[in-house]
């Protein structure tokens, strides 16, 4: 008896043929699918250099620590710098006030010893947040 797939010469038929030639050319898309897909990953992923993708050895590692620690401490002194500048402008705006009210009460021809002390209290703390502003303190 004839097997359905084959002629009576033993060839196979055009359908079975037409199948195999399609499985075929399947798995050929499959295996280049990658191949053809690499200009798009390309693009959308940049090569990243491996020195970039290692792994710190321990002194690179206590370099990163210490570096961490280093601008911890430098934040910290800024954050204490901006609250002693603020603290020495409130004492500043307060000095001011009583300065004026003091000068109020003198006359135009007089001028009491402590209001020139506290004039020139005011202009030491004047200096003094001048130079605080001036002064940045970074992590470089």
């Amino acid at each position: 008896m004839k097997s359905p797939q084959t002629h009576s010469a033993g060839t196979p038929r055009p359908r079975a043929r037409t199948l195999w030639v399609c499985v075929f050319a399947g798995l050929a898309a499959v295996a280049l699918a990658p191949l053809a897909g690499e200009g798009v990953l390309q693009s959308t992923f940049p090569h990243v250099p491996p020195e970039m993708t290692r792994i710190p050895d321990n002194n690179q590692v206590n370099d990163i620590n210490s570096q961490q620690a280093k601008k911890q401490s430098f934040e910290t002194a800024n954050a204490e710098r901006k609250k002693q500048i603020a603290d020495d402008s409130a004492k500043l705006l307060k000095l001011a006030t009583d300065l004026k009210a003091e000068v109020d009460k003198t006359n135009k021809d007089t001028l009491s010893l402590t209001v020139i002390r506290k004039a020139d209290e005011i202009e030491h703390l004047a200096r003094s947040v001048k130079e605080k502003m001036k002064l940045t303190v970074g992590a470089s």
